[in-house]
């Protein structure tokens, strides 16, 4: 919790110092003003990042030469499940991405008719909030190719992403906004560097939002979900971490 403490307050400039942050922090985030106050900053950085930044600026891209020896992967590395084990035992050949929700014509879609969509390769950098980043090559489609192909409708305000590994018996999920989700960067990718991507890094489909942090680069994307508000999901947060250990729901970088 103190590395993210860290980074919403040299990020987002919240109101109370990162000294003060540091010092004493497990009882700050325990009185519940306080965290009213610490978890303020992210309405204050996206509200920054917003203003001051194109919608549709892109982040760094980096030459191959550039790109790390090892990406390490984080989080779940393999879902285990029973339902995902018979997935990859076949190869995925009976994986269908799901869109729905608030869309017009929802869709089922394989793996391979989402390998043949007209995909984009770029090599960013993922920001973990752990501490450490990677510079890979990622491949696959736009989300907005699939959010169009279903004809998302005007009443919908955010996506919601649903995977195949489960936390407390529940499967994983997270949310971004509109704008991310038609940013030019944010894709459903499934090629790391140059490779189909592999199990520990989220096959056979994951999240790249390339402008936020890595928690939420949703891996194993089972369902996308096109919804007015994110009442009813989890807590009502918009994601897992977010709901359960406060991390903020917008972590721009």
């Amino acid at each position: 919790m103190s590395s993210i403490i860290t980074r919403r307050a040299l990020v987002a400039g919240a109101a109370v110092g990162a000294g003060a942050l540091l010092t004493g922090c497990d009882k700050i985030i325990q009185h519940p003003e306080a965290r009213k106050i610490l978890f303020m900053g992210e309405d204050m950085n996206r509200g920054l990042q917003r203003a001051l930044t194109n919608r549709h600026a892109l982040a760094p891209e980096f030459s191959p030469a550039q790109m790390s020896p090892i990406f390490r992967s984080n989080g779940t590395s393999n879902p285990g499940t029973p339902a995902y084990d018979a997935m990859v035992a076949t190869n995925f050949a009976d994986y269908r991405l799901r869109v729905g929700g608030l869309v017009d014509r929802p869709l089922s879609v394989t793996l391979p008719q989402l390998r043949q969509m007209p995909a984009r390769a770029q090599i960013t950098r993922h920001d973990c909030v752990e501490g450490w980043s990677a510079i890979g090559k990622w491949q696959g489609p736009k989300l907005a190719t699939l959010l169009q192909a279903a004809g998302i409708r005007d009443a919908a305000r955010y996506i919601v992403f649903t995977c195949a590994d489960l936390y407390r018996g529940t499967p994983y999920y997270e949310s971004i906004d509109l704008i991310d989700a038609f940013h030019p960067q944010t894709i459903l990718a499934w090629a790391l560097n140059n490779q189909v991507l592999d199990v520990a890094h989220g096959a056979p489909v994951r999240l790249r939002v390339e402008r936020q942090l890595g928690y939420k680069h949703a891996k194993y994307i089972m369902a996308i979900d096109a919804v007015a508000s994110l009442e009813g999901i989890g807590k009502g947060k918009g994601g897992y971490w977010e709901d359960n250990v406060d991390y903020d729901w917008y972590a721009g970088i």
